[in-house]
């Protein structure tokens, strides 16, 4: 009987470790992915020192929640409208372009299983609620 139980110990040890190997190989399979904020700075509301806080809190929040997931790789920042554009024949000019309607406004880096599950974690972006719009994109490691 003894050695029954021996042996009964020795089978639940390697399950346990088992178990641990498999879910560290499926951690391992997370991804990183840029989240990428747009919108049009001419439609954006001009805002009062109140609504700016408000809104920044609600940045924080939604940011926070990815982070309570362990899904945040990097919180990101906001990017200033303006800018330079390097082109392949090395002309530096001003930018963004401003034909371009939407503007990239700032950016995050989280972790997720697929495109899929990264893209249900931008659902909750406050740039959402202002007519903006969050491209997700896996980041391919070199």
């Amino acid at each position: 009987m003894a050695s029954q139980d021996g042996e009964g110990a020795e089978r639940a040890k390697i399950r346990v470790a088992t178990v641990t190997i498999f879910n560290n190989k499926n951690q391992n399979k997370m991804k990183d992915f840029l989240l990428v904020f747009r919108t049009d700075y001419n439609t954006m509301p001009k805002s009062s020192p109140e609504e700016m806080q408000a809104s920044t809190k609600r940045w924080m929040d939604w940011i926070g929640g990815i982070a309570a997931q362990n899904k945040l790789t990097d919180r990101g920042n906001r990017l200033v409208p303006s800018g330079k554009v390097v082109r392949s024949d090395n002309v530096i000019a001003d930018g963004p372009y401003t034909e371009i309607k939407e503007s990239i406004v700032g950016y995050s880096m989280v972790k997720a299983a697929s495109v899929e599950e990264a893209a249900e974690l931008a659902k909750g972006c406050p740039i959402l609620k202002i007519g903006g719009n969050v491209e997700v994109r896996e980041i391919s490691v070199m």
